[in-house]
């Protein structure tokens, strides 16, 4: 089973640029707090780096 990552959302999306929420929508992020795990591939790792700044990340095996 390939790595997972966590992703939790911890900053509004209210004010942020249409780019960034498409990109929190395609994560699958809608709400606050709401979190998701994802595979760990290298368009994951650049979708996070553009919206750093409003999530979380955490090893999923971490959490578990």
């Amino acid at each position: 089973m390939p790595n997972t990552i966590g992703v939790r959302l911890v900053r509004s999306m209210i004010g942020e640029k249409q780019e960034a929420r498409a990109t929190l929508r395609a994560l699958g992020l809608r709400r606050l707090n709401q979190r998701v795990e994802r595979p760990d591939t290298p368009s994951l790792r650049g979708m996070l780096a553009r919206v750093a700044h409003l999530v979380e990340v955490e090893d999923a095996h971490a959490a578990a």
